[in-house]
């Protein structure tokens, strides 16, 4: 790495960190946001849930586009941090169900753009380093999730629900400016473009099909519960805005050890499939919990072996997404992966918001919690019959 990339590789990274910052800020209090100002609960479950009906929608045509004209990376970073700042700015101006709506709808919009960041972070290393270069960067994507939702309980809580959003579009502002700096390689580009036909061949691929099966199922859970409507049971169990704060950090911390330590340990000693399987069931247990927990205290706990159980499947199936697809398709693989599983950030929520307003909040936790255990019979079949296949070539063999 040269002394140009370097700068650039330090650069970017602060950028990385204040993009999911902006994004996250007011995540875990929007759901209860949304409540005070009278919305229904099929409402909230739309507005939040646009976030991933815009990825659905508009992630994979804009990764092909841009991947067929070779257009550069660095406008697609400057229009997420402007559509994340946005997104903040307009949740400040109005209560309107149509404006929060489209204030939601362009934080989707922003998300879609976190492919080029990737893109363009992996550019400063060889080719060689890009898997260690991805895992340097979902880092500072997770420490920018965590510094957001620790800031929306305490600026909720001392400054009101308006704080939250503005802080959003400030740090979004801050990101837009040092992006401007960054240096983006002409000479470099470690993927390939996204072709249609590629596409074509890796959505008949049978193990990327059945991972994106599973994370629509995963995606649902997590969006109905901690980025949905865990937060509103928290005040409903009398914790305050700020301790929200301490419920984010009890999923998020718990979620991310697993992801880097014990999902690897675990799939090393039981293997990838079982491992998987055990996390959703864990997982479905904690989300029908949550109607259940007495106290704020008991909740934030549940939620934090949630999120344990989460970063056990989560990276697991990102790895088996692509373990299959081979090298020159693996970014249209991540493309396509990346659109379904939106599917799950849309329908998730939505759903849970028609279930919450017939039977109330505890409705949408019962269907996350059922998502969780169809997720878990799911995987143990597909592991059967993948076990079953391989004692047919053995026999065959034999």
């Amino acid at each position: 790495m040269n002394q140009v990339s370097r700068h650039s590789f330090i650069l970017i990274s602060i950028v990385t960190v204040l993009y999911w910052t902006s994004l996250y800020t007011y995540v875990p209090i929007l759901a209860p946001y949304l409540e005070s100002l009278g919305y229904s609960f099929k409402l909230i479950g739309l507005i939040i849930g646009s976030y991933g009906l815009m990825q659905i929608t508009v992630r994979l045509p804009l990764c092909i586009w841009s991947d067929r004209l070779r257009l550069s990376k660095k406008p697609f970073l400057l229009f997420g941090l402007i559509t994340a700042g946005a997104s903040s700015f307009l949740f400040t101006l109005s209560g309107a169900w149509w404006v929060t709506l489209t204030a939601r709808s362009l934080a989707g919009i922003s998300g879609c753009t976190w492919v080029f960041y990737t893109v363009l972070y992996a550019s400063y290393f060889r080719q060689e380093e890009a898997t260690r270069a991805m895992g340097s960067i979902s880092f500072f994507a997770i420490t920018g999730q965590v510094l957001g939702m620790t800031l929306s309980g305490f600026l909720s809580e001392f400054s009101g629900w308006e704080a939250t959003f503005q802080a959003g579009n400030i740090i979004a502002c801050a990101g837009i400016v040092l992006a401007f700096f960054l240096h983006e390689p002409n000479n470099h580009n470690p993927y390939e473009p996204i072709q249609f036909k590629d596409l074509a061949i890796v959505m008949k691929n049978p193990m990327l099909v059945k991972i994106a099966v599973l994370s629509i199922l995963a995606q649902g859970i997590v969006f109905i519960t901690m980025f949905g409507f865990t937060p509103s049971q928290a005040l409903s169990l009398g914790a305050s805005k700020s301790d929200l704060t301490i419920l984010s950090i009890a999923f998020m911390v718990p979620s991310a050890i697993a992801s880097i330590s014990a999902g690897k340990w675990a799939s090393s000693k039981f293997g990838d499939w079982n491992t998987i399987i055990a996390g959703f069931f864990l997982s479905a247990i904690c989300t029908f919990a949550i109607s259940y927990a007495p106290t704020f205290t008991i909740l934030a706990f549940s939620q934090g072996v949630n999120g344990f159980a989460q970063g056990l499947y989560n990276p697991l199936m990102l790895g088996l997404a692509i373990q299959t697809i081979e090298p020159s398709k693996r970014t249209t693989a991540m493309g396509f992966y990346q659109s379904v599983y939106s599917v799950g950030i849309f329908c998730g929520p939505f759903l849970a918001g028609w279930l919450n307003e017939t039977f109330g909040i505890n409705g949408g936790f019962a269907f996350a919690g059922l998502l969780g255990i169809i997720a878990g019979f799911l995987a143990m079949y597909w592991q059967w019959k993948e076990l079953q296949k391989e004692n047919d070539l053995n026999t065959l063999t034999q």
